[in-house]
């Protein structure tokens, strides 16, 4: 990790720390509560870099988790999806996943404080980019760590007349050293249930859930939802220690995932579901406007 350069943003009124690495996507590779690691940290920085394997929080964009084929339509265009190129890349059934932006060396960092990191992507200037989505827009994140809490705003503005879909999210790896997986609890909202397929694709069958609360034990989840409320609180506990994950705006849908062969859990902020870029029921952002999501992470204490 030595050869990235990284930023560090500390909590004033706490031992909270978080890192990023904008030469490497934007990437949160650290959030520490006094030297506590907090981000599941997989394979490391390197292999995100080198082949894409996703840890502590990578950005998906312009869409969360997989598309079921390699293209999607909009406006009655057809966009098709090479991999390999234009930042496409696909999983092991050969389907896109997780968006174009995994690594992507060229945030342009605006603001840098000891508590807040700006960083924006202008999609116009970037023609490698729009070969895969072609809607020429503004995207910025706005990073505060502000009592005991880590806060990410996501601001896409379209600066042409075309209009801009959001079908974007986050995949936080989320860990509790020191408690065993089996102890920890996770906590979920009431919303919608989506089940996927053998490829991580939405069966279009759906469930309303309530609201749960569930020791993990030795499961393996891989869940979709939609019809996620504007604040909602999803939760990782175990031991002394309490990690939550709100909701505030824009995330209409979520991936909670927690896979059997590492300690993480994964409560996926999402603009819209799995799929969506191909299906519809996504918002999108007018000519000249801007859209706001944010969601937040807090630590309690």
């Amino acid at each position: 990790m030595d050869e990235f350069e990284t930023v560090t943003l500390r909590d004033p009124s706490s031992a909270l720390t978080a890192t990023y690495v904008p030469v490497a996507g934007m990437v949160a590779t650290s959030l520490s509560d006094d030297g506590v690691e907090l981000l599941g940290q997989r394979r490391g920085l390197q292999a995100y870099v080198s082949n894409h394997k996703t840890m502590g929080i990578p950005i998906l964009y312009p869409w969360a988790n997989r598309l079921s084929s390699n293209g999607y339509g909009v406006d009655g265009a057809v966009i098709t999806l090479t991999p390999g190129t234009g930042g496409v890349r696909t999983d092991q059934h050969g389907v896109p996943i997780h968006g174009t932006l995994a690594a992507y060396r060229d945030w342009n960092v605006t603001t840098l404080l000891e508590s807040q990191l700006t960083a924006e992507l202008d999609f116009a200037a970037r023609p490698g980019l729009l070969a895969s989505f072609p809607f020429p827009h503004l995207l910025t994140l706005d990073i505060t760590l502000l009592e005991r809490t880590l806060t990410v705003k996501t601001t896409v503005t379209a600066t042409t007349g075309s209009r801009v879909p959001t079908c974007f999210g986050f995949h936080p790896y989320l860990q509790l050293p020191g408690v065993p997986r089996a102890q920890w609890r996770i906590e979920t909202p009431a919303m919608r249930y989506q089940p996927v397929n053998a490829w991580g694709i939405p069966t279009g069958r759906v469930e309303q859930r309530p609201a749960a609360s569930e020791v993990l034990g030795d499961r393996f989840v891989d869940d979709g939802y939609d019809e996620v409320a504007p604040g909602a609180t999803f939760a990782l506990s175990g031991g002394d220690r309490r990690i939550e994950v709100h909701f505030d705006q824009g995330y209409t849908a979520a991936q909670v995932y927690a896979p059997g062969d590492d300690d993480v859990v994964c409560f996926e902020p999402m603009a819209a579901p799995t799929d969506a870029l191909r299906r519809g029921g996504y918002h999108e952002v007018q000519p000249g406007e801007s859209v706001t999501a944010q969601f937040r992470i807090k630590v309690a204490g």
